[in-house]
């Protein structure tokens, strides 16, 4: 007799990754503001990978510290879980902002996202260009032929409004120097952040709350995949395009067993399932609060968010403080 394939039970594992995403944050706390990125980036590591070798999942990590040579634990292709239940992607990012915890700057989060077994992308490491808008717009009504002028006008008219009344975010790096530049000419509003362009995205689909209506601008491609999650739990469009500087970076393209080089993926493509998201804040932010140690206790605020079920949850979590390590 054949067994049965075991089941993706989105709904009661969004839980366990509630608490995966809780752990890092809380192990990373100690950290912020004491400049050293590698010790609050291993921390929050050591604490993920832990808590996710108690999930009932044959895990794959496809998003993660690196390949296995680079990356002591959590790189690519580690397996996680405790060997039952069904088998997932996994997509991390321990410690998004390690330069922000590290100097006590806002927004620094842990992201993990959970998918069925070959759902997730397997982006290489290399750049990726994204685009992504908030939900409630017609299909495509922005895409990355545009230049970012036009983008920033047709979603105007697309909410009727002037382009003064749009603000873009963009990671702030030279490379986005002519691009701020055409920006500047439509007179739209820019938010430029240090790090961290997971949350740029997931900005994008709380625009009444950030601010924030479009994110544009090339990052990393790992990061991408994670932000296609957290839009395909919140609602938005998102698009992305391989960027490769080199044969080396075209080399870990093939070794993912990505062919089309130009090819441009939508959210959908990227994320191909149900997916669940989990991200926890460390430092204070626009999206989450950060780690708080009060008398006795310290306080998280985690966002767990379902696709399947369009869930959107903020939790705050509170655990007796000499369980912490803080």
């Amino acid at each position: 007799m054949i067994a049965s394939p075991v089941v993706f039970a989105d709904r009661m594992l969004s839980l366990g990754l509630a608490r995966v995403s809780e752990a890092a944050a809380i192990a990373s706390a100690k950290l912020i503001g004491r400049g050293d990125e590698k010790a609050a980036d291993q921390a929050a590591v050591n604490a993920m990978r832990d808590q996710l070798n108690l999930l009932d999942i044959r895990g794959t990590v496809v998003i993660g510290e690196g390949e296995r040579d680079e990356a002591p634990m959590l790189y690519i292709g580690e397996e996680v879980g405790n060997g039952e239940g069904p088998e997932v992607d996994i997509a991390l990012d321990p410690l998004e902002g390690t330069t922000l915890t590290a100097k006590d700057m806002p927004n620094a989060l842990t992201v993990i996202a959970m998918a069925p077994r070959g759902t997730l992308l397997h982006a290489p490491d290399v750049y990726m260009d994204k685009l992504a808008i908030g939900p409630g717009f017609p299909k495509d009504v922005v895409n990355l032929e545009m230049s970012p002028a036009e983008r920033v006008e047709a979603l105007a008219r697309a909410k009727g409004c002037s382009t003064e009344d749009i603000t873009v975010c963009v990671l702030e790096r030279p490379r986005h120097d002519a691009m701020i530049a055409e920006l500047r000419e439509t007179r739209a509003a820019i938010k430029l952040i240090t790090d961290g362009d997971v949350a740029g995205v997931m900005h994008t689909a709380e625009a009444e709350r950030t601010g924030v209506d479009m994110y544009m601008g090339a990052g990393g491609a790992p990061e991408g995949v994670l932000a296609a999650a957290a839009l395909k739990c919140m609602g938005g469009q998102m698009w992305g395009r391989l960027l490769f500087r080199n044969d080396d970076e075209r080399a870990r393209a093939a070794r993912a067993g990505i062919t089309d080089l130009d090819r441009i993926y939508s959210r959908d493509e990227l994320v191909t399932a149900d997916v669940i998201f989990a991200a926890t804040g460390v430092t204070d932010g626009s999206i989450l609060a950060g780690i708080k140690t009060q008398p006795g206790w310290v306080e998280s605020e985690t966002l767990l968010m379902r696709s399947k079920s369009g869930s959107v949850r903020r939790i705050t979590y509170r655990t007796p403080i000499e369980r912490t390590g803080l």
